[in-house]
């Protein structure tokens, strides 16, 4: 009978018993792995004593040295180059720009290259078999380079691009099955799914290459839709979300089931996850939800004016959790969706730009008020951004203690531009206007005379006991 080694406690079922066997074979494998490995460094170590190997890889490092001498030379020149083209689109220059900081490797790849086709045409193929491993690495690392230049996180393009070096090394080299089996080895299983180091690789290449392909679709789309002129504000922003919720869960979902991970397993718990997450980000969920309810009704939109409590400024963008409203002191306000939805919002710019100002001032009594409201109007009109086309009147709101109250309404069409200096700007033309003109604005004034003794006891004042001493 075969000899095994309880690790669970009594009565847990005999599936739950592992046997020496099954501890000691993942630990065989591994040795049988380490030893062809082994046995094939020593081969290879041992054909480089040949001659014609040992002469290829001197040539694979003279090469080197000469792509080091063409990127002295003709480095520098290229730069020059490349600073004269400014008329050039941003994506060609970064283009150069990738390509000028690979000078190195790329002169090194066309050089080796001309040198294997040159040797497989005038010897034998076998003398040029290392060189043509070299410069197959050598291509493969550069495309490697050239390819993850177009994920945008420097950790998952870093992560990406050392992993596609690992495996194009070990698929060149036909390291590939031994790697896999060394990897898998190092795991555990749960339920049908089984969990190791491979799988962890795996995960990381076809998933950060999924996310970069859609990230990159959904720029390209996104940059179109914005660019389009008959789609609203609102509608881009709603048409981009959406864009992109469905690109990354896609790119998700597809790199999952390619690893071969069935997620039905996993439903009653992400049901219970969801619960749980439902009741703790309340206010998160009503924030999204709002986000997608106003990007529907076009209440606000990118550029509207808006004003929330104190808040007064333009909305810079609509985000899903929330809305960026920047001031004219330059402060960005991050409001949530919720606000905007349950209070009440001054949006000046909803239907249309036009926006009506009031401005309160007084004249003496002794100003004609036909004048006053002719010469305020004529005032108003000579400020630049006053419109004309909506007609500006002045009228008499009361007769106070000192002056005649008069109310000045004009209209504008940029609230973008601010209201209080607006304001400024036609309270400083009333001032000129006025004092060209001999109109006056009264100011209260107040009479302090003091009294002795005498003229206070006979006014009826109070007078202290002390006063008369």
């Amino acid at each position: 009978m075969a000899q095994h080694t309880e690790l669970s406690e009594p009565g847990s079922g005999p599936d739950s018993v592992i046997t020496d066997q099954q501890v000691a074979a993942p630990l065989e494998e591994i040795l049988d792995i380490g030893q062809s490995l082994y046995m094939q460094a020593e081969v290879f170590l041992n054909s480089l004593l040949r001659p014609w190997n040992f002469y290829q890889i001197v040539i694979a490092i003279g090469l080197f040295a000469l792509a080091h001498v063409l990127r002295a030379i003709f480095g520098p020149r290229i730069r020059e180059w490349m600073a004269s083209r400014e008329n050039w689109p941003k994506w060609r220059i970064r283009i150069l720009v990738v390509i000028h900081q690979r000078l190195r490797p790329i002169f090194f790849v066309s050089l080796i290259w001309l040198t294997v086709w040159t040797m497989r045409a005038v010897t034998w193929p076998s003398r040029s078999y290392l060189l043509s491993v070299i410069a197959t690495l050598a291509l493969a690392w550069l495309s490697v380079v050239f390819l993850t230049r177009l994920i945008k996180s420097p950790t998952l393009r870093k992560l990406v691009r050392y992993g596609a070096w690992i495996y194009a090394t070990l698929y060149i080299l036909g390291l590939v099955s031994e790697a896999e089996t060394l990897l898998d080895t190092a795991g555990f299983n749960v339920g049908g799914i089984r969990f190791s180091l491979l799988l962890l690789v795996q995960s990381v290449v076809i998933l950060g290459v999924l996310i970069t392909l859609a990230r990159f679709a959904t720029t390209t789309t996104a940059s179109r839709i914005r660019s389009n002129e008959d789609i609203s504000p609102s509608m881009q922003v709603l048409i981009v979300k959406v864009l992109q919720i469905g690109l990354y869960a896609a790119a998700f979902f597809i790199g999952v089931r390619s690893l071969g991970i069935d997620l039905t397993g996993l439903a009653v718990l992400s049901g219970a996850i969801g619960v749980g997450l439902g009741f703790g980000l309340q206010k998160v969920v009503s924030n999204l939800v709002s986000g997608v309810i106003i990007l529907l009704d076009k209440s606000i939109k990118p550029g509207d004016v808006i004003s929330l409590g104190e808040t007064f400024g333009w909305i810079n963008s609509l985000g899903a959790r929330y809305v960026s409203v920047v001031t004219r002191d330059g402060k960005e306000y991050l409001i949530p969706n919720e606000d905007l939805i349950t209070g009440q919002v001054v949006n000046w710019s909803h239907s249309n730009d036009f926006v009506r100002l009031d401005i309160h001032f007084g004249t003496a009594y002794g100003d004609n008020p036909h004048e006053v409201r002719k010469l305020a109007i004529e005032a108003a009109q000579s400020v630049d951004r006053v419109l004309r086309s909506r007609p500006t009147v002045c009228h008499i709101i009361g007769f106070g203690d000192s002056s005649v109250d008069y109310i000045l309404r004009f209209w504008i069409s940029d609230p973008t531009g601010g209201l209080t200096n607006i304001r400024g700007n036609v309270f400083l033309a009333l001032w000129d206007t006025f004092a060209a003109n001999g109109i006056s604005i009264p100011f209260p004034q107040r009479e302090v005379k003091v009294l002795n003794t005498e003229d206070a006891a006979q006014a009826g004042a109070f007078v202290p006991p002390d006063a008369a001493d």
